[in-house]
Order: C-alpha cells, then sequence, then structure tokens
C-alpha cells in the first residue's frame, strides 16, 4: 500500500482529507488511520458479498432447468448456453479489473458495475414474472417461450455477468485494502480477512442452493429470481453504507501500457550488456514511485533480461525529459518480472478447477443413478452440493481459530504456513476427493453387476455415500482458493491488484473448459469399436470410475508441477523491507 505521511503532516484542506467521491484517504491524512479500514469496514464489504453470491447463486444453480423447461430448449442447447453465460462470467473480471487498476478504482468500480448487476438480476425478474414477457407455460415442464422472451432473458443475464466483472475481481482486493502491510498487527488481520471473505461467500451459496432452489421448483419463477434481485439492491446498499470508512487506493494507470513499455525498451536494448552493479539502473530519486498507487519494488535477479528497459541510455531523454517507451524505472520492470512469475503458479489451478468443476457435473451425474428417495421424498442430485457449503463453513473458522495459531507457534509465520504452502495442501487433499469419487463408482458398479441392476434407473445404494467427496473438495476449497486469493493480492504489484484476482478468477474458466475437453476425448477413444465408453448415456454401462482416475492422476502430475514452481518461487519485495 502507499506510504502514510508523517503524523505530523498538517492538513489545510478537505481534500487532504477525502478524495473527490467523498470516501476517506486515510494516506493523506495518518489521523484518519484510526477511523477508517480494518475490520470497521469490513462488515460492509463482507455483507456486500454474502449478498451478491446469494444473489447469483440463486440465480445461477437452477438456470439449466429453466432454460430446458421454460425457454424450452434441448438438454445440450441449455447446457451450452449455460457454459457459455457461466464461463463470460469468469473472464468479464478482466474487463473490470483494468479499468478499476487503470481509470475507476476499486471504491467507484464496485459502485458502478453493482448497479449494472441489479439492472441485470431486474431484468430477469420481469422476464420471468410479467405477463407477455415471460414463457407461457400449461404445466411445470411444457412452456412456450418466444423469440422476444428468449432475447429478454439474455440480456438480462449478460447484464448480469457484466455486473460480476465489475464486482467478482475488486471486492476481496478492496477488502484487503483496509489492511495497511506497512503495519505489522493491520497485516496479521489480512490473512484472516480472506478467510471470512470466502465463509461469506459460502453462507450466500448455503441459501442459495437449499431455500432459494426450493422457491424455484416449488412456488414460481418470478420469486425464484425476484429474491435474488432484492438480494443484489441489498448488497450495493450495503456497500454504500460504509463508504466514510473505507481506504482508497488512487487508479495507476494502464498497466498494460506499463507492461508494453518495459518489453518494447528492453528489445530496443538488446545489444545492451546488464551491469553488473544493478544500483545504476534507473529510479526515480523521491521517496514515492513514479507509478501513482504503488510502493517502490527492490531489484531481483529474475528475468535480467527485461532489466535492460532500466538502463538510462542518452537517447533516453527527449527534451530533457524520460521517454517511458525507452526508459522503464527499475519498480516498472520489476511489475513486469511478478506478473510473470504468478503465471506459473496460476497454471497449477487450473486442473484443480477442473475437479472442482465435477460437483456440478459428474458428480451429479453419477448420484442421479443412486437412491435419491428418503420416506417418499426426493433429493435433486445437485443439492448435495450442500454438503461442500458446509464443510467450506466448517473448515474456514477451523483453520482461522485453531490451525493457524497451532502452526504459529511451530513455524513463526504471521499465518501459521505460507500461501504456497497451503495452496499446495488444497492440492493434495482435491486428489484424495477424487479417489473417493473413483472408489464409489467402483463399488456402486460392482452392485449393479452383481443384481443386473443395468436397467435400473436408480440402485439401492444412498446418494449419501457421495457426502465424502463432496466434503473433501470443500476442505480443498478453504486451503487452495482461499490461498489464492490471498497469493495473487499479496504477491500481485500494487497497482495491479485487481487485475491479478481477475486473473486468478479465469483458472474456474479455463477449468471448466478442461474438464469439457477431456470427455470429449475420453469418449471419441473410449467409444471406438460400438463401446458405450466411459461416460454414456446409461452410467450403469459405463467406466465413470475411470475419468475420476484420470482427474487423480493428472491432479498428481499437477501437484508435482506445483511443488516445483512453488520451489523455484520468491516472494516480492517492497524496498525497504527485511529479507
Amino acid at each position: 500500500m502507499a506510504e502514510i505521511r508523517d503524523a505530523s503532516t498538517k492538513v489545510d484542506t478537505e481534500e487532504d482529507i477525502y478524495t473527490k467521491d467523498g470516501t476517506v484517504d486515510y494516506r493523506n491524512n495518518p489521523a484518519n488511520k484510526n477511523t477508517t479500514g480494518t475490520w470497521k469496514a469490513c462488515p460492509f464489504i463482507l455483507g456486500n458479498e454474502c449478498c451478491e453470491r446469494l444473489a447469483y447463486y440463486g440465480m445461477s444453480t437452477n438456470l439449466l432447468l429453466y432454460f430446458k423447461n421454460n425457454l424450452h430448449q434441448h438438454s445440450a442447447t441449455a447446457s451450452k448456453n449455460l457454459s457459455n453465460w457461466s464461463g463470460t462470467c469468469y473472464i468479464m473480471p478482466l474487463l473490470g479489473a483494468f479499468l478499476a487498476d487503470a481509470y475507476l478504482g476499486r471504491y467507484w468500480t464496485i459502485a458502478i458495475f453493482s448497479i449494472i448487476y441489479v439492472m441485470g438480476m431486474t431484468l430477469l425478474t420481469i422476464s420471468a414474472s410479467v405477463s407477455g414477457l415471460k414463457p407461457t407455460c400449461i404445466s411445470k415442464e411444457n412452456c412456450h417461450a418466444t423469440d422476444i422472451d428468449i432475447a429478454l432473458t439474455f440480456l438480462s443475464l449478460y447484464l448480469v455477468a457484466l455486473g460480476t466483472g465489475g464486482i467478482k475481481p475488486c471486492v476481496s482486493s478492496y477488502g484487503a485494502d483496509q489492511f495497511d502491510d506497512a503495519d505489522e498487527v493491520e497485516k496479521k488481520h489480512k490473512s484472516s480477512f480472506f478467510n471470512w471473505f470466502y465463509f461469506s461467500i459460502n453462507i450466500g451459496a448455503l441459501i442459495a442452493s437449499s431455500l432459494l432452489v426450493w422457491i424455484q421448483d416449488n412456488v414460481g419463477w418470478g420469486w425464484g429470481f425476484g429474491i435474488p434481485a432484492v438480494a443484489m439492491a441489498i448488497a450495493v446498499g450495503s456497500f454504500f453504507s460504509g463508504t466514510r470508512l473505507y481506504r482508497n487506493q488512487k487508479p495507476g494507470g494502464s498497466p498494460l501500457t506499463r507492461i508494453c513499455q518495459v518489453i518494447v525498451a528492453s528489445w530496443r536494448k538488446r545489444r545492451v550488456n546488464v551491469p553488473e552493479d544493478t544500483s545504476v539502473l534507473y529510479e526515480t530519486t523521491d521517496a514515492k514511485s513514479a507509478i501513482v498507487g504503488s510502493r517502490k519494488l527492490d531489484h531481483t535477479k529474475d528475468f535480467s533480461f527485461l532489466d535492460k528497459a532500466a538502463m538510462e541510455l542518452q537517447s533516453d531523454h527527449v527534451k530533457e525529459s524520460v521517454d517511458p517507451w525507452r526508459l522503464c524505472t527499475v519498480t516498472q520492470v520489476e511489475e513486469l518480472k511478478s506478473i510473470i512469475k504468478l503465471l506459473p503458479i496460476w497454471a497449477t489451478g487450473i486442473i484443480f478447477s477442473a475437479v472442482y468443476s465435477q460437483m456440478s457435473n459428474l458428480f451429479v451425474l453419477q448420484g442421479s443413478y443412486m437412491d435419491i428417495t428418503i420416506n417418499n421424498f426426493e433429493i435433486p442430485p445437485a443439492s448435495l452440493s450442500i454438503f461442500d457449503t458446509l464443510s467450506v463453513i466448517f473448515w474456514v473458522p477451523i483453520y482461522d481459530r485453531m490451525i493457524v495459531p497451532f502452526a504459529r507457534k511451530y513455524t513463526g509465520h504471521k499465518s501459521g504456513i505460507t500461501q504456497l504452502q497451503r495452496m499446495g495442501i488444497g492440492l493434495v487433499i482435491s486428489i484424495f476427493a477424487m479417489v473417493s469419487a473413483g472408489v464409489l463408482e467402483v463399488i456402486r458398479l460392482g452392485i449393479v453387476r452383481r443384481n443386473n441392476y443395468y436397467d435400473y434407473e436408480h440402485i439401492p445404494m444412498s446418494i449419501f455415500w457421495q457426502v465424502p467427496q463432496y466434503f473433501l473438495i470443500g476442505c480443498a476449497e478453504v486451503f487452495t482458493f482461499i490461498g489464492q486469493l490471498e497469493f495473487f493480492y499479496d504477491q500481485a504489484p500494487d497497482s495491479m491488484r485487481s487485475l491479478c484476482s481477475a486473473l486468478s478468477l479465469t483458472t474456474v474458466a479455463l477449468g471448466n473448459y478442461l474438464s469439457s475437453l477431456l470427455v470429449t476425448i475420453v469418449m471419441s477413444i473410449s467409444t471406438k469399436g460400438g463401446k458405450p465408453g466411459w461416460i454414456p448415456d446409461n452410467l450403469n454401462r459405463g467406466q465413470l470410475q475411470n475419468f475420476f482416475w484420470l482427474l487423480s492422476v493428472l491432479s498428481v502430475l499437477n501437484l508435482g508441477a506445483y511443488l516445483l514452481v512453488a520451489k523455484w518461487y520468491t516472494y516480492k519485495r517492497p524496498l525497504g523491507t527485511l529479507r
């Protein structure tokens, strides 16, 4: 975070205390540090995230059935449309993050895109409840939708996707901004913030996957979409309520421009040798970085070719001013190095996301062939994802209040274990989740073979045998996904934190795409010679466990690659911090 002025600094104008948007920027007035930020501001941010996730999951969890039944789309078409929309929701954060880091700042990005989100949710509710705009239904599963009905539905959904793009990459970073990295006490609390941030996500998801799914199935889609719309409006209200308590960072200009400048400048000087004495590399002489909202970064030896961009030559100056396309500061060069070093860690998250995506995919398919009744009450197979949510809700306080203090005694690390160690533990747990799902499928198919249940829609084996694999996925989330949130925020350059948070979110989209690609490949190979393949229409005649074994093997290989990358990685070090 940017440096705090000395306590003796005199405040002459209101602009020294507040930014133009009326929010407190304590860096311009240290006296405000005690009245802004930290846990005082976080309840409003956590409340915003809880309600926003309730709205998102309340709308998306059952969306496939709305496409299929109410919009009268074929299963394949509905699945494709859902995948395209979900992918867009996790790609759009790149746009929102760029705007936040370059021009708007996180506060205004969240505010503007939240309003777009509410507009999308309101329009979706209208499309499902207003006569003449909603699909005409004879029965629950027999509806007819006009082209206008379908167009209105997808317009509203993609407005929501746009809104998500501005909120998702900024909220976690904005919450972490409330804790000063230069204050050891506040820095320790920041790690806890990410735990409780993910906890709030799952509280919203728990309500959505239980109560709202039931309302959509038994009351109607007008109420089923209307309640999430109200929840999103509450999210916006919660966020604006804390305005005077927030600490804000000014946007640092386009990060993509700065990255391109380093690449161009280093290429222009490709024939120049980097000096042994790196202290001669160009950097601003004053205490502050030339990049707004960013601390200076210490020089590192990695990717030394890029250091050429900071080698000062006479030709780098135009009329006594520095040409940024010929000469860059050490901090600017180190920004690009930080991004490059993050990419291998980012890549190892794709396999984990592919494993995670099975909860809403093959886990559901597996459960649909098991006994889903309890006292004549049918349990929707997708609803078992509630055990993943319960697992997260269980493990977050255990990790934050028990595991971290216990580990801290032995390691001396402020967070108990490092972020890379935390993510690695989650990758290990995810392997056991896939093994658990594979073992269950072997047992299930054994029952099918012994009793000739091949043509049974549901075999006499309780769906609750799936609970362990869901619970393990939830545990893995607490370690890997939360660790990833903290890691990408902490290791990102100060002025690129939203962009790096968005980058971490793209692993979810790529994990889904990878899972889809793997299914296509294995079905193409396993169906040769007239065989039913691993994942046929009748799963009782398939070999689904082989797909889980494949993901297990890929996860083991991914873990090996992760360990190598993590061993190589060096943590970011702002100028002046201790080694």
